[in-house]
């Protein structure tokens, strides 16, 4: 699960990294309004811990804007300990609310409560007979397991997680061969995708679930053509 912590103070952002760390988890850190949105549309995280004062903008503003594109929770931090604030981070959609300063094991305690509650599953997709689950490197088809290697599990993921949501092929050329991915030759993503898609997909269905989108990348988006 991928968590994204937007707040300019790095020693704190850093300091809720450490205090947050396991095995499964990656993050984010973002300090402004702009990289949080960049590093959002670059690949959806699973939970947002959002602080309201930000040097380019309100955290409140980054919140709403979340808020229209998906489902993922939002636990926001501040200073402010205003009971106004907290109504106002509340009714734009934030799932929990914390003043500064606070404790790491209660802001690790809340973190599991907004998880448990559902929202948005970073580590398993289950739709149309699908189940991948990415902790668990279980991926299955109609109850009937698939094979993937290393590099279709990785794209698979960013697809599912972003569904609806192009991925231009630099990021997802980034995000696969990450090691060196300029290096890479392009095809080489295309061969994953094109593996991937013979793994998942039957032609006798006539479904298909990763879309190209000519010029910019690829989707996960479900469109049903003619046989």
């Amino acid at each position: 699960m991928r968590i994204q912590i937007v707040e300019d103070d790095r020693a704190l952002r850093e300091g809720i990294a450490l205090a947050l760390k396991e095995p499964g988890v990656d993050f984010v850190q973002s300090e402004s309004v702009e990289t949080a949105r960049m590093a959002f549309e670059t690949e959806l995280p699973g939970l947002i811990i959002l602080d309201v004062n930000l040097p380019d903008g309100s955290g409140y503003d980054y919140l709403k804007w979340v808020k229209v594109r998906s489902r993922v929770p939002v636990l926001v931090l501040t200073a402010n300990d205003m009971e106004m604030d907290e109504v106002t981070g509340l009714t734009l959609g934030a799932d929990d609310y914390m003043t500064k300063p606070f404790s790491l094991a209660v802001l690790r305690a809340r973190i599991q409560v907004l998880l448990r509650r559902g929202g948005q599953n970073a580590d398993r997709y289950e739709e149309d007979g699908f189940c991948f689950d990415f902790e668990k490197i279980i991926f299955t088809k109609n109850g009937r397991e698939l094979a993937l290697s290393v590099n279709e599990q990785r794209l698979l993921r960013l697809l599912a997680k972003n569904r609806g949501r192009v991925l231009a092929r630099s990021v997802l050329m980034d995000r696969l061969w990450s090691d060196g991915g300029e290096y890479v030759d392009e095809n080489a993503l295309s061969v994953t995708v094109n593996r991937l898609r013979s793994k998942l997909e039957d032609k006798r269905e006539g479904i298909s679930y990763i879309q190209t989108v000519y010029g910019q990348g690829y989707m996960w988006k479900k469109e049903e053509k003619n046989v």
